[in-house]
């Protein structure tokens, strides 16, 4: 084979080595909107730049489905929030299963105040009849999840799911009347069966421990006055909207409604364990109580989803337990609702819209990078 020549080489090499100064360097980022920028505020506790583009992230990447409304709060003031095309400051939005939290505040005001004990039988008239199983579910079962009451939630056909028959078909106008007659399916406390009915139970022991009236608009008074009084006024949640049955009882499993900044006083609340400005509102311990693994599932504790790793490590997590403390707690709404609370962080994060189950993966994860900004520390 002839050589090539030396001086062909020589120019090849030379050729190449110009291309290679020329080519450009891997281009960075997109320079951050306006609009990113402006959601950041004074208070931010993290790189400005890097909260704003994770913001912006949660709001624009792809896959994550349509982000309303985000509030990050760290300690206790608002670090960046940000709403989408047609949202505002003052829209309400549907918690959907995160009313599931706030319901489980009200019922632990309940035991503070003497009237309700969590490991007693449940005060449900229905299931004290002589021989009635159901008579061995107490307080505590309803609130993790495990009374073992017959449900499926959001099954397929959905109209057959347990939920939808009480929210919308032949349960429609007496929700409790509806979720307290289902049979056993399985042992008081054995297993863990999320379960929307089983708020609106508690809802209904909360409506007949505050008033014996079986009226309808009696019983929606005294909650709806309850809540204000104990809870919405002094932490001046003043956008919330309770919606109730035909029969008084509070919808507590999912139809509550709140602009994003009453959402994150919520939140806010539970991240201090129960106080606010000096007033325990809550009991500490009840607090404590919310945010503790259920026997029956790590990752849930009473109507609060837990950051707490699953023994299967390959089994779905609602949260993201690689990439935040065990101590992060959250309320959980349908379609991609989010209260999460990180107290080792001082942060609180509020994220409303509309994702899909594949979306609401994806959009976790640019909440994690949220959560990632900022470190944990030990006085807290």
């Amino acid at each position: 084979m002839m050589s090539r020549p030396r001086p062909l080489i020589a120019s090849i090499l030379a050729a190449t080595s110009l291309v290679s100064c020329g080519t450009p360097e891997a281009e960075g980022p997109p320079p951050l909107s306006e609009e990113a920028l402006a959601a950041v505020t004074g208070n931010a506790g993290a790189p400005k730049d890097q909260l704003a583009r994770a913001v912006d992230e949660v709001f624009t990447a792809e896959g994550v489905g349509e982000t309303r409304a985000l509030i990050v709060m760290h300690d206790g003031e608002i670090a960046a929030e940000r709403y989408g095309a047609g949202y505002d400051a003052d829209t309400r939005f549907i918690g959907w299963s995160m009313s599931k939290t706030l319901t489980a505040v009200m019922i632990g005001m309940l035991v503070g105040d003497g009237l309700l004990q969590l490991d007693m039988p449940a005060p449900e008239p229905r299931w004290q009849r002589s021989g009635d199983p159901r008579a061995d579910i107490t307080l505590r079962h309803l609130l993790q999840m495990r009374s073992g009451l017959e449900h499926s939630e959001a099954s397929d056909p959905l109209y057959e799911s347990g939920e939808v028959r009480m929210l919308f078909l032949d349960g429609r106008d007496d929700m409790a009347d509806y979720a307290t007659a289902q049979p056993l399916e399985a042992e008081p406390g054995e297993q863990f069966e999320y379960s929307s009915n089983t708020t609106v139970i508690l809802a209904d022991i909360a409506a007949r421990t505050l008033t014996r009236s079986a009226d309808p608009d009696t019983r929606r008074q005294v909650v709806a006055d309850y809540l204000k009084a104990r809870l919405f006024d002094p932490l001046g949640m003043d956008s919330v909207v309770p919606e109730f049955d035909r029969s008084g009882t509070l919808i507590g499993g999912s139809l509550i409604h709140a602009d994003a900044r009453d959402w994150a006083k919520l939140g806010e609340l539970l991240r201090r364990k129960g106080s606010h400005r000096g007033e325990q509102l809550v009991p500490r311990s009840w607090v404590a109580q919310m945010t503790t693994p259920s026997p029956a599932s790590p990752q849930y504790g009473l109507q609060t989803w837990l950051n707490r790793p699953l023994e299967d490590s390959e089994a779905e997590h609602p949260l993201f337990p690689d990439r935040a403390p065990d101590s992060m707690f959250a309320m959980i709404g349908h379609m991609g609702q989010y209260v999460l609370v990180s107290p080792e962080q001082g942060l609180t994060i509020v994220r409303l819209g509309h994702s899909d189950a594949a979306q609401r993966k994806a959009m976790l994860q640019e909440l994690a990078d949220i959560v990632e900004l900022y470190p944990v520390r030990s006085d807290r």
